[in-house]
């Protein structure tokens, strides 16, 4: 095993801690190796790969829920946060994927959901069988119906999910699930709840977690009125208060698990999913005594465009500077179309919509505007994400069968929704036909989804000395920024020397960082030495193509 220790330049600014400029690597448990031969990947799977991810130059991984689920919505149906599904593996197995990846210098961040939890959750089975008005539902939100017999819903909230927020339950008394029905809401104003999920961080924590992501964060708190909400449900902030996002309560949830975090010798992460129209709603996240960090998702968002780009860029920066937090950058996750695929249609900047399923793509088109966007990501300040496979150049699996999809929004949208899928299909790791290595040679039963034929191409084992391939693009590029002390600095100015369908910027007083969005070539600097490109360059090096990156010293 290949243990990475920290080098000079990272000692120079390693002052700073590791969140602020951290390249982390998405876990996707299910879908990124399978050990035991089952089709479902578990953590034996990651734990055989985990020299691959230090050898990739990642600093962190996060992992999607791996905790005791029915799955009925990807894990994120909570049924116990202190055993691993036996899908996945056990307890011990994730203390030992723990340690190894802390040997290896990785660090390690879990989900967290405190929006709701699993119907199969003791909390909520306990409240199922009890009598309305009962300590165990106050837990939750129950409520009697309107209507001559209780039959109309509490309210009009509809699910995230579509459909309404409520289901009944037989003895008539209706619970809320602004996601699925299997995803009952916690009630935040009964302090069984806070005192829950403070034990559960401190769980994990105590087994060596370094950090957690909090799944819809702007939810938890609600308005104890469940007031009804009328045609404008969103989630951006409307002028008056809305009754379950973004409630100034629930910064108090985030205050009180700050303290949690920071009672460890060396303080742990907290990193926010934070969807907000209004970027100083956001930065109200990040104040110096609640989240570290939050995922930028303007940025995910927005399409390949030079201005709409540094639009976004210019906005993140502004809003995250008053609170000293620092930017995250991200181009693909579970819950969006690809980025491969985004990046080749018309319009590159649907995270994911039901529209777009039937959109063409240009792959090649995509695959290209991917590696330049990857070397952009990596040269702004702040810390970057990545998706599992994107490393590979992964495309949305778009043509899935029905018989196989998985996903709630799927289901409640009767198929008009083709929903997450398609960003969820096992890794390809060796061979030339599925299951490519993402299960044992010998195992007989199928990937939990079916990976494409073409994928065959894009299998690690195939791209892993293949000099122009994405995955050496990846590795090259995170062993250069790490040594690049430049990009370890909050410094970041715009070079004015390009046109308006160029980005170009500079991080300290060498580094430059050069984007061509536009349709021509454009020339490469005078007087500044080639580091890195994302694509073949021009006139023997002179000239950079549209949808190319370089970097550059001098």
């Amino acid at each position: 095993m290949t243990v990475r220790t920290r080098t000079s330049d990272e000692a120079a600014h390693g002052a700073a801690p590791w969140w602020q400029d951290a390249v982390i690597y998405q876990v996707y448990v299910r879908s990124f190796a399978d050990a035991d031969g089952d089709g479902i990947g578990d953590l034996a799977g990651v734990r055989a790969k985990l020299p691959y991810l230090a050898d990739l130059g990642v600093d962190a991984l996060w992992f999607n829920p791996w905790y005791a689920s029915p799955l009925a919505d990807g894990g994120y149906d909570v049924a116990d946060y202190r055993r691993i599904d036996p899908a996945f593996g056990t307890l011990e197995d994730a203390e030992q994927l723990i340690a190894e990846a802390h040997a290896l210098g990785l660090r390690i961040i879990v989900d967290v959901v405190p929006n709701h939890v699993s119907d199969r959750h003791a909390w909520f089975e306990e409240a199922r069988a009890s009598q309305p008005g009962s300590a165990a539902r106050e837990r939750f939100w129950f409520r009697p119906g309107r209507g001559a017999d209780g039959e109309l819903p509490p309210n009009d909230w509809t699910s995230e999910f579509g459909g309404p927020a409520w289901t009944r339950l037989p003895d008539g008394e209706w619970y809320l699930h602004l996601f699925a029905a299997e995803q009952p809401d916690l009630n935040w104003n009964n302090p069984e709840v806070a005192e829950e999920h403070e034990a559960v961080l401190r769980f994990w924590f105590d087994r060596g977690v370094d950090g957690v992501r909090i799944d819809s964060a702007t939810m938890p708190a609600k308005d104890p009125a469940l007031p009804a909400f009328g045609p404008h449900h969103t989630k951006a902030t409307p002028p008056q208060p809305h009754p379950f996002v973004d409630r100034d309560e629930v910064h108090e949830i985030y205050r009180h698990w700050r303290k949690v975090a920071d009672s460890y010798p060396e303080p742990k992460a907290l990193i926010g999913e934070v969807w907000l129209a209004d970027p100083e709603r956001l930065a109200a996240y990040l104040r110096a005594d609640e989240m570290h960090c939050a995922f930028n998702f303007d940025y995910l968002n927005c399409p390949w465009d030079a201005e709409r780009l540094r639009g976004v860029i210019d906005g993140t920066l502004a809003a995250h500077a008053p609170v000293g937090a620092p930017a995250t950058w991200v181009l693909s996750n579970h819950d969006v179309t690809r980025h491969v695929t985004r990046y080749g249609r018309a319009d590159s900047a649907m995270g994911r919509s039901p529209a777009q399923h039937g959109a063409p793509t240009d792959l090649a088109l995509g695959t290209r505007r991917a590696r330049a966007a990857l070397l952009l990501n990596l040269a702004l300040p702040g810390s970057c994400y990545l998706y599992q496979g994107e490393e590979l150049g992964l495309w949305e699996v778009t043509d899935l069968p029905d018989a196989a999809r998985q996903d709630p929004f799927f289901f409640r949208s009767a198929g008009a929704d083709l929903g997450r899928d398609g960003c969820r299909v096992p890794l390809p790791w060796s061979g030339v036909a599925p299951p490519f290595g993402f299960s044992p040679t010998e195992s007989t039963a199928a990937p939990w989804l079916p990976q494409p034929q073409a994928w065959a191409s894009l299998a690690a084992e195939v791209q892993q000395d293949a000099a122009g391939s994405m995955l050496t693009l990846y590795r090259t590029a995170l062993r250069t920024r790490r040594a690049e002390p430049a990009l370890h600095t909050p410094d970041f100015a715009w070079t004015q020397a390009t046109g308006p369908e160029v980005l170009d910027f500079r991080r300290g007083d060498s580094f430059r960082c050069l984007v061509n969005l536009s349709d021509a070539d454009v020339p490469v600097p005078q007087a500044h030495a080639l580091v890195l490109a994302s694509g073949p360059l021009g006139a023997d090096g002179a000239l950079v193509p549209p949808d190319t990156t370089v970097w550059l010293h001098g």
